[in-house]
């Protein structure tokens, strides 16, 4: 069944980006993929790095729960990790905003 849903996603996905790269006559205002790219591409970054940050702090506060004497040296891992996160969900910002001009 994971197998049989997978191919549909996959399939689904080639249905919706292939006419994007279809060269016609049209003039390149009304190319609707790049719109939805974009906010398809930042969603998925600032979702998953959502889901990373969430599992940091997790394994951050069972750390502390196991040690509370390694408190300094955890806490300047977790603020490290989240930053480096964050970093590229802003990378991937600036990244879908030049791909849009």
């Amino acid at each position: 069944m994971r197998k049989l849903t997978f191919l549909f996603l996959v399939l689904a996905i080639l249905m919706i980006a292939s006419p994007v790269y279809a060269q016609t006559g049209a003039p390149a205002a009304s190319n609707w993929g790049i719109p939805i790219g974009v906010g398809l591409g930042m969603g998925l970054a600032a979702g998953l790095a959502g889901l990373g940050q969430g599992k940091v702090a997790g394994s951050v506060a069972e750390a502390l729960a196991r040690n509370p004497g390694a408190r300094p040296g955890i806490q300047l891992a977790l603020f490290i990790g989240l930053a480096f996160i964050e970093s590229l969900v802003l990378f991937t910002f600036v990244l879908l905003f030049l791909r849009t001009q």
